[in-house]
């Protein structure tokens, strides 16, 4: 709770009115009833405006500044939301303005430190934090996923039951601004460029990941992927450290010699984990409802926290079975005719696109490419487009960009461009025939088109549906 915490925090200033930031300001708060800083004022921000927001603020004892980036006073602690960058002019007035400058998650820890599991990465980090949560519960633990999952971690700290787990996404944006965060569990699925505009470099943004294992100590466990040479360098870094590393190895890959912990798939399909030198069969991968390699090792992350945390294997097993595709995240969506469509908006980077192509069939995919352009570099997704695709329909502000991309390789693979997602899928549809599979996995942020990439997938499943139907194979 956040009145038992460490009294009294002072003078705090929060910035962002965000749900981050009334979130935060609503703890420190205490909701009116006498929280546990002296005083609590919050910056909106340059294009911050006064509302309901701003006054329910003020009504529970917040000074509210909006319109505004320079921060004025002096602080003992400065909060900030993760949208608003360490580089940048406001993050800089907060730093000169406070003691401390930190984020959501790590108040959340401060408040509320016992029995945590940190989850990053670039992609998969939704997956595994909610199997990880899933996998606790299935062994009688309270857990909770929380932080850039979409709740809020100093909420869940508010009404946090005993014994509790806190299974944390954390984004690298959270990470920038921990110090002292401590996970019992803490775990790397992967690094690979991506929110370079916020973090202006590859190395800050994989620094940033890498902070998730900074306070470990050798009654912990990091779990780490051997899958990319950022995540190497990393198990590299706390192996000298004298930490616990379990190696999340790539498919087709086996322990080596020596190796005392590992999480991997065995050459017959079969999930294993291995803690201190002793082996745990889990479950055939053929047996997850989750498709694609990814999210095999997602499922040997979440396995491995979990029994870490104490989770028998037995319950390991069954929350395994259990456990269904996320929205986004490679969702099933609908058949009609033969052809099977999947939800997979949540891949707003070429990472996630070259993973998610792993679920399928080569040679089956009609895959759907496009929306904000990011200008990340399309070399090796396109190499995988063209390798597992029949057909990539590119759409909206980028999909010139990535059909140039795709065309370059002169691989046979069908290009198709298309001026928005409604139509890209229009024009997958009549290209596909049974046994396809039309795939809207973007590798593109959505805000050309939508709101988020939410809202993107939602769009996508009712232009399915619509579709279905009017093929007269209404569910």
């Amino acid at each position: 709770m956040c009145e038992d915490s460490e009294l009294n925090l002072g003078d705090v200033v929060v910035l962002g009115l965000g749900k981050t930031g009334e979130a935060v300001a609503d703890c420190l708060l205490d909701n009116g009833r006498g929280g546990h800083a002296r005083s609590v004022t919050v910056y909106g921000g340059l294009k911050s405006e006064p509302g309901e927001s701003t006054r329910a603020l003020e009504a529970a004892g917040a000074r509210v500044v909006c319109g505004t980036e320079d921060i004025e006073g002096h602080y003992d602690l400065a909060v900030v939301s993760p949208g608003i960058s360490e580089f940048s002019d406001f993050f800089a007035s907060a730093a000169a303005h406070a003691d401390e400058v930190i984020g959501e998650p790590e108040l959340a820890w401060r408040e509320s430190p016992e029995r945590w599991v940190g989850i990053t990465g670039t992609n998969g980090k939704t997956t595994t934090t909610t199997l990880t949560r899933d996998l606790l519960r299935a062994g009688g633990m309270p857990a909770e996923a929380v932080g850039n999952i979409g709740t809020m971690a100093v909420g869940e700290v508010e009404r946090r039951a005993p014994g509790e787990w806190l299974v944390a996404e954390l984004s690298s944006f959270q990470l920038a601004t921990t110090k002292r965060l401590h996970p019992h569990v803490a775990v790397l699925l992967n690094v690979t460029p991506d929110h370079l505009a916020w973090h202006k470099t590859m190395e800050n943004y994989a620094a940033a990941k890498e902070r998730v294992f900074a306070n470990l100590d050798a009654s912990d466990l990091a779990v780490v992927s051997d899958g990319d040479a950022w995540c190497r360098a990393v198990s590299a870094r706390l192996e000298a450290r004298g930490l616990r590393v379990c190696h999340l190895l790539a498919a087709g890959e086996a322990p080596a010699d020596g190796m005392a912990c590992a999480a991997w798939e065995r050459a017959d399909g079969m999930l294993v984990v291995r803690q201190d030198g002793r082996d745990t069969e889990l479950v055939n991968k053929s047996e997850l409802a989750i498709a694609g390699e990814h999210n095999v090792e997602n499922a040997l992350a979440a396995s491995a926290a979990a029994l870490a945390c104490g989770v028998s294997a037995i319950d390991v097993r069954s929350g395994l079975l259990a456990f269904r595709p996320l929205e986004h995240r490679i969702e099933p969506c609908g058949e009609a005719g033969g052809i099977r469509f999947v939800n997979d908006s949540k891949a707003t980077n070429t990472d996630a696109v070259s993973k998610a192509l792993t679920a399928f069939a080569p040679g089956s995919v009609l895959i759907l490419l496009g929306g904000h352009d990011k200008g990340t570099e399309l070399d090796d997704m396109a190499a995988d487009v063209c390798a597992c695709a029949r057909v990539a329909v590119c759409f909206g502000e980028a999909g010139e960009r990535i059909a140039c991309a795709l065309e370059q390789r002169h691989s046979g693979l069908e290009v198709v461009r298309a001026a928005h997602m409604e139509s890209a899928l229009d024009a997958a549809i009549d290209k596909a025939r049974p046994g396809d599979v039309v795939l809207l996995s973007p590798a593109c942020s959505s805000f050309d088109e939508f709101s988020g990439y939410e809202e993107r997938g939602r769009v996508f499943k009712r232009l399915v549906e619509q579709r279905i139907c009017a093929m007269g194979e209404c569910q």
